[in-house]
């Protein structure tokens, strides 16, 4: 019985140091920005209506800028890189 109080224990202790958090995934936007933080931290936002646009806010961060898997538009390309990523 200690045993089992015991690996309870060591689940839920592993399961608090990292929690998990919910992506956001606007689909009236084309465009995400995914940032990085301390602790593997990550944040997706979905609020830019061109590739240009998000690049001008990654300028200097630690971030990238991606295709919104669940944008409900016509599929777009950049003309000098084919790819999801930018």
């Amino acid at each position: 019985m200690r045993m089992l109080h015991l690996l309870i224990l060591a689940g839920a202790t592993m399961l608090a140091v990292a929690p998990a958090t919910a992506q956001r995934y606007d689909p009236r936007y084309p465009v995400c920005l995914q940032s990085w933080y301390e602790a593997g931290l990550t944040d997706i936002n979905c609020s830019y209506v061109s590739i240009e646009q998000c690049r001008a806010t990654v300028s200097g961060l630690y971030a990238m800028c991606l295709e919104n898997p669940y944008w409900q538009g016509v599929p777009w390309r950049n003309s000098r890189r084919q790819g999801h990523f930018y």
